[in-house]
């Protein structure tokens, strides 16, 4: 039996999950979490084989609480399972130690078998961002200019965007508020934007609100 954590902020989905698994007497959904902190540590206290995870988590969001997870437990399986079908995302979940992607408009029918593979301790990568993928390594093309962002300053990026205060985001992050505003300002130099407006601006053009990490 597998046994799985579930983490996303809204109720009705976290509902879909459960009809859709107890279908599967091999799924055993051992907890819930709706937001970042609540599923670091659920996941400490349950230790699921799977964490099935939102990207868009209030808090610190999705790849950070991966992040933090995984920091302290390498084993970890991560399904990430969201709105976004962008190879952005899935490129930033996989780099950040995920080791499925699936998006939430993929066939249901896909979520067992990517959770069964997941366990395994397979990659599971929905076929057409696994494609996408592909195209862009083969090309050499990256995702654009937020390509040269470091997996942190990304993760800081939307934080910003989302109007959190550096105060905010350095105790989200658990790091300083130092660190966070010298962080911002690499930001700003590598995107070539001088105000928070053109920051937030970039992230609505990327099409990163309601991701976000």
């Amino acid at each position: 039996m597998i046994s799985i954590l579930l983490a996303d902020d809204h109720a009705v989905v976290r509902a879909g999950y459960r009809f859709l698994l107890s279908q599967f007497p091999r799924f055993r959904i051992v907890a819930e979490s709706a937001d970042s902190d609540g599923t670091y540590h659920k996941y400490f206290q349950y230790h699921p084989q799977v964490l099935i995870l939102d990207l868009a988590l209030p808090g610190s969001g999705g790849l950070s609480v991966l992040r933090r997870i995984l920091g302290r437990d390498p084993k970890a399986k991560v399904l990430v399972v969201t709105m976004h079908e962008e190879a952005l995302y899935a490129k930033r979940a996989l780099e950040a130690g995920a080791k499925g992607y699936l998006p939430k408009s993929a066939d249901p029918d896909l979520l067992p078998k990517a959770i069964e593979k997941v366990a395994r301790g397979q990659t599971y990568v929905a076929e057409p961002i696994a494609q996408a993928l592909l195209a862009q390594y083969a090309s050499g093309h990256p995702e654009g200019m937020l390509a040269r962002l470091s997996p942190r300053e990304f993760e800081i990026f939307c934080l910003a965007a989302r109007g959190l205060t550096l105060k905010q985001i350095a105790t989200n992050l658990h790091i300083s508020y130092k660190t966070a505003a010298n962080y911002l300002t690499q930001i700003k130099h590598k995107l070539n934007v001088a105000t928070l407006a053109e920051l937030t601006h970039l992230a609505y053009v990327h099409k990163l609100f309601d991701t976000v990490i």
